[in-house]
């Protein structure tokens, strides 16, 4: 692997974790910031694609034009084949690039809750990434989408059906925060704490804070698994 671009939404959502795994194999990393204007390169010479999470809707074209562009990058990645990763906001504009529906989940789900890895389908599809029985994953969305056509559903939570999905081999949506780590967390408190309302599936500033290190270290790990399994041969 060596090209890798990074679509950034907000400039406090990054890579995380990631970024020891990208380091790791000697990524060169480059970022296209919707939020200074920029906009995504050609194709060409990419290996990996890494869409990341951001506050604001992928319905929202009218306010941020450059949703439709960054869409059209998207499916235009799938199409080649290319190595594909949405997180939260990333996995929804995957969805809505490939004509899903993306819309208000019944609840918000912000903070340390288990999400469910499930089965493989009985179609064949055998190259579908297997996640845990259960694990700890960190969440911060209100909204959800439906599954892309033909889309292995891999992951579900009690507050959110589709929490993981993947499209032919190379492609992988997340709507959980596997790569968040301790630091980002106290940063998404702090930029977006007006989201922590009363809810049953938002916890508190003080509960997610105290989070253990342990589900953060598991999440980071699952997700390395990941990326390794998105670019293996």
């Amino acid at each position: 692997m060596k090209r890798v671009q990074i679509l950034q939404h907000v400039p406090f959502e990054g890579v995380g974790s990631m970024a020891a795994w990208l380091r790791a194999r000697g990524a060169e990393l480059r970022y296209t910031r919707f939020f200074d204007g920029q906009q995504p390169p050609p194709l060409d010479g990419i290996d990996l694609v890494i869409a990341m999470g951001g506050p604001m809707s992928v319905n929202d074209e009218a306010r941020y034009p450059w949703l439709r562009g960054e869409k059209a990058f998207l499916r235009e990645a799938v199409a080649k084949g290319t190595s594909v990763l949405g997180v939260c906001l990333g996995a929804q504009l995957i969805a809505s690039a490939l004509g899903s529906r993306v819309y208000a989940n019944p609840e918000a789900e912000i903070g340390w809750y288990p999400i469910e890895g499930l089965p493989p389908d009985q179609d064949g599809r055998n190259q579908a990434f297997r996640f845990p029985p259960t694990i700890n994953a960190f969440h911060w969305h209100g909204e959800t989408f439906d599954l892309p056509p033909n889309a292995a559903h891999l992951a579900r939570s009690s507050a959110c059906e589709h929490q993981a999905f993947q499209v032919e081999r190379r492609v992988i949506g997340l709507q959980c925060h596997l790569e968040t780590t301790p630091e980002d967390a106290v940063t998404l408190v702090e930029h977006c704490r007006g989201d922590l309302r009363s809810g049953r599936w938002i916890q508190s500033e003080a509960a997610i804070r105290a989070a253990a290190p342990a589900d953060y270290a598991a999440a980071n790990a699952l997700l390395d698994r990941l990326l390794d399994h998105l670019v293996e041969p």
